[in-house]
């Protein structure tokens, strides 16, 4: 397989992402919880941007959406990878495009993860974001059972800078890192 080329998601891609949503869920269980209506799933809510990668033929084979929530921070959210073009760093490729338009932002990243993605987990921690706490899902697995959430942080620093302003330093120690949940894990890359 080429190189899949990263744009933005356009509304003509919706059914080319559920596709391979469907097979990633087939292989990998994500999202955990199959959405009644995954159009709307991709969709909601309202994300501030999202991305596609796309092979030669113009199929979708990976996806990743950025949501704004009530903190200052946003939410990577929807990111696979369907299983045919992993090995090509498209999950890596994916996340750098989130990072980029944060970081002209100058915006934090955040994210929730299911535990157990141990390859997801992986990426993340190679990529520079760092564990940052754990949670209950207010949500279940399909048996039933609860869910254990991990929760990432991605902070933008300012260019030339070793680290956050120390107005910022201090203003972010005293609140808690924010989390909404996406009845499922944000991401599938193995």
């Amino acid at each position: 397989m080429n190189q899949p080329r990263i744009r933005r998601r356009r509304a003509t891609d919706l059914d080319g992402c559920v596709a391979g949503l469907a097979e990633v869920h087939r292989v990998d269980r994500y999202p955990l919880n199959w959405p009644a209506d995954p159009h709307r799933w991709l969709r909601e809510p309202h994300p501030a941007r999202a991305w596609v990668a796309v092979d030669a033929d113009g199929a979708v084979v990976g996806h990743v959406a950025v949501h704004r929530i009530p903190d200052p921070a946003a939410e990577v959210a929807r990111l696979f990878v369907v299983p045919s073009a992993r090995g090509l760093a498209l999950g890596r490729a994916l996340l750098g495009r989130a990072r980029q338009w944060a970081s002209r932002r100058g915006t934090d990243l955040v994210l929730e993860l299911a535990a157990g993605g141990a390859a997801a987990t992986a990426l993340y921690e190679r990529t520079g974001w760092r564990c940052v706490g754990t949670s209950t899902a207010p949500w279940t697995a399909p048996d039933g059972s609860p869910v254990s959430l991990r929760h990432y942080a991605l902070r933008h620093y300012p260019p030339g800078s070793d680290g956050p302003p120390a107005s910022t330093a201090r203003r972010r120690a005293r609140r808690p890192t924010a989390s909404r949940s996406s009845g499922g894990s944000s991401t599938s890359i193995s």
